[in-house]
């Protein structure tokens, strides 16, 4: 598995556990914490809870990139509406940008 499977507060499609309201998830933590991430020179990876927390800084730097040039509140949900339907390299794919970072899948459904 080159990811941890970690609640999550919406339901969604997937495996993942619905975690509850009020506790923060990993995406809350990749938010609350995306400033000081990016500062860092050095991250010293202890898990792959560490390893999905970098994907999701990398992530949310390419949203808010994609957001830079929008002026309404109606472009920015679509720019961030049309990243999320874009095609994502996964790990063993061309264009994924931590090649070395991530184990490639076993699977298909990996």
């Amino acid at each position: 598995m080159w990811l941890p499977f970690t609640s999550l507060k919406k339901p969604h499609k997937g495996p993942a556990p619905v975690s509850e309201q009020d506790s923060a998830d990993i995406v809350d933590e990749a938010i609350t914490f995306f400033r000081a991430n990016v500062f860092f020179r050095n991250f010293d990876i202890q898990s792959s809870a560490d390893k999905l927390l970098i994907y999701l800084t990398f992530y949310i730097n390419i949203a808010l990139k994609r957001l830079e040039g929008c002026r309404t509140l109606a472009e920015g949900t679509k720019a961030i509406i049309n990243l999320g339907l874009e095609k994502v390299p996964v790990p063993g794919e061309h264009g994924f940008p931590f090649p070395g970072l991530f184990a490639h899948p076993q699977s298909q459904e990996e």
